[in-house]
């Protein structure tokens, strides 16, 4: 009988299928070995591991005597890792009624509290047992009490944890990173980046995501360098990810293929995501033709992969290309999401599709079942007054379920603008004057734009009077390698000058010819 059980707990321990897993289940069952503490264990994590839960509470509630604790703690850690993490909550309050809970059990319900995220009263309950218990110097709890203040934005209590705590791992000082930066305290977080004594990818990949998120792009680039400079460590797929988006913010082409290359020649998986991210990068760096490439050789594709190629091709005025991708991707089975129409309703505005992009908007709701956002609505206002249709436009404005915003305001003016409607540019002015919603700035372009210069003197001075926390424009441009940042009204650089200069005539020959030209005759004609 001990070699059916061995024989037994090494096949639950080799990942067997679902279906292997019954097969195991029903011997133990007719063999009587439901008290095999390893056994049923290891039946428990198996079930757990294909989510099913059901089945590995009933193995739980089947066990011949009180369940040892190491069992209570398994099906709590496995309802922690899921959308039911109050089941965690509720399993820890009957084994406290039953059984002795030990340090694992502490950090699995702890882990279960920052989940549910209406549980930290539950948390503060358990650290004060945590203390009273003597398991506030185990590293695996502190870690969680970390995690689970600084997700509550208990930043003070977080740090407090973090202070007492006898002993420390790379976890714990990247739970403390990671706290930092969801608290927007990213300087903190560089600093205790730097202190740490030991860095994983983890550690680097927490880092470089928050200079992202933070819009701390060139950081994100440095962060990235230092790391490859550690020969203890290898960047991963969050790291990768997180650096192509980088490039992709900053059109630093070169440090985008030079990534590109690093995941070939290191043979690094291409998942969606990698290659979700080398499309995006490619097309925001005037690569169409790489992005193509990329996504041409991506196996398989998920809903951001056909979305990134489609945003893509859309930036690049490549309409007709744009639609005949998103035709495949319906065709392959696969539903849009909100992020995808809006890059086909692009498509559609920038190659002047305006039935298609109609029908578009109109099988949102019916086809696919998305209701339209403002962003749908702005990109049909673009599409209708790029086509001439004003009137139709300003309707569809005064149809929508929500407010608009500043941007469909100003596409329906600048439209009036280049149609010369002066009579419906009066009537959008008093509806953005109803709203007060960015209505001096558009007020004092559209008085400009038709050569009014003593209303534009008079709006521009009425603001001076107002407080203006706006955030300065910030624009980003390679030059020779390296990218220079710089915000409205900085003195330019030279070259940016030059090359500024050289675009505004490139513009005004475009303009005149009244026609859109292919980027590669536009890189030429700018000869940068």
């Amino acid at each position: 009988m001990s070699q059916l059980k061995i024989r037994l707990y090494h096949l639950l321990k080799h990942g067997p299928s679902l279906k292997q897993i019954k097969q195991i289940h029903a011997q133990i069952i007719v063999r009587s070995l439901g008290g095999t503490n390893n056994l049923v264990g290891a039946l428990i994590r198996s079930y757990s591991a294909y989510g099913k839960l059901k089945s590995a509470r009933k193995v739980f509630s089947k066990y011949p005597t009180l369940p040892p604790t190491f069992l209570w703690n398994l099906l709590i850690q496995a309802y922690s890792k899921t959308a039911f993490t109050e089941q965690s909550l509720h399993l820890f309050k009957q084994m406290l009624l039953l059984a002795v809970p030990d340090d694992y059990t502490f950090t699995f319900t702890i882990t279960a509290c920052s989940r549910h995220r209406t549980s930290l009263g539950y948390g503060q309950n358990c650290q004060t047992m945590v203390i009273k218990l003597g398991f506030d110097s185990d590293v695996c709890v502190g870690n969680a009490l970390v995690s689970m203040y600084f997700v509550y934005s208990k930043t003070v209590s977080a740090r407090k944890v973090f202070d007492e705590m006898p002993q420390r791992d790379t976890i714990t000082w990247t739970s403390l990173v990671k706290g930092c930066v969801m608290s927007g305290k990213i300087l903190e977080a560089e600093q205790v980046f730097v202190k740490m004594p030991e860095r994983n990818e983890v550690s680097w990949a927490v880092m470089i995501a928050g200079y992202i998120g933070h819009k701390m792009y060139n950081d994100a680039l440095r962060c990235f360098n230092d790391m490859l400079v550690d020969d203890n460590v290898k960047p991963n797929e969050a790291i990768l990810v997180s650096v192509l988006s980088a490039c992709a913010h900053l059109g630093q082409l070169n440090q985008g293929k030079w990534i590109h290359f690093y995941i070939d020649k290191t043979r690094f998986p291409k998942s969606s995501n990698i290659s979700t991210a080398l499309i995006d990068m490619y097309a925001k760096c005037g690569k169409i033709d790489y992005a193509k490439q990329v996504f041409n050789k991506t196996e398989k594709r998920d809903l951001l992969t056909w979305t990134s190629m489609i945003s893509g091709l859309s930036m690049h005025g490549l309409g007709e290309e744009a639609l005949k991708v998103f035709d495949e991707m319906l065709v392959e089975g696969i539903k849009p999401d909100n992020i995808t129409l809006v890059g086909v309703l692009n498509a559609c505005s920038h190659s002047g599709q305006v039935k298609e992009g109609i029908l578009i908007f109109n099988d949102m709701e019916r086809v696919w079942g998305i209701s339209p956002k403002i962003e749908h609505f702005g990109c049909l206002v673009d599409l209708l007054s790029r086509a001439g249709r004003l009137e139709d436009a300003f309707k569809a404005v005064k149809t929508m379920q929500m407010e608009p915003d500043d941007v469909i305001w100003r596409a329906l003016l600048s439209a009036c603008r280049i149609h010369g409607n002066v009579g419906l540019a009066e009537r959008v002015i008093e509806h953005v004057k109803k709203t007060g919603g960015g209505g001096r700035l558009l007020l004092s372009n559209l008085h400009a734009s038709f050569g009014q210069w003593d209303n534009v003197r008079r709006i521009r001075e009425s603001k001076i009077h107002k407080e203006d926390d706006s955030t300065p424009g910030c624009s980003y441009i390679e030059i020779d390698g390296v990218v220079h940042e710089f915000l409205a009204a900085d003195k330019l650089h030279p070259r940016i000058m030059e090359i500024s200069l050289k675009l505004n005539e490139v513009m005004k020959r475009i303009s005149l010819d009244g026609d859109c030209i292919p980027a590669r005759k536009f890189n030429s004609e700018l000869s940068i």
